[in-house]
């Protein structure tokens, strides 16, 4: 999996809803951070087609993959992140 590099790295904006550690579930499998991207808004973050889990343990983004999916606790909670947006990476620095 490519790395992102730190010359991409964005501001990152403040929502309203979601703490800024939650991880946020596509129904497609990726996961995203709260305002790390500017692809989605929150306001489109609704079930079912997004899940999230609001309060992850530390080191759980960083552990997204096929072998260590993350399940949504929230919204829709049949879904499963296995990747993580590129965007987001960048923006984080992860």
């Amino acid at each position: 999996m490519p790395k992102a590099h730190p010359e991409e790295r964005r501001v990152r904006q403040e929502w309203r809803q979601f703490p800024g550690n939650a991880i946020l579930i596509k129904q497609n499998g990726k996961a995203h951070v709260p305002g790390a991207c500017d692809h989605m808004t929150e306001d489109e973050v609704r079930p079912p087609r997004w899940g999230w889990i609001l309060d992850p343990s530390p080191g759980d983004w960083g552990r997204i993959g096929e072998s260590s999916p993350a399940i949504a606790t929230g919204g829709n909670a049949q879904l499963r992140a296995t990747s993580r947006c590129m965007t987001c990476m960048g923006t984080l620095g992860s």
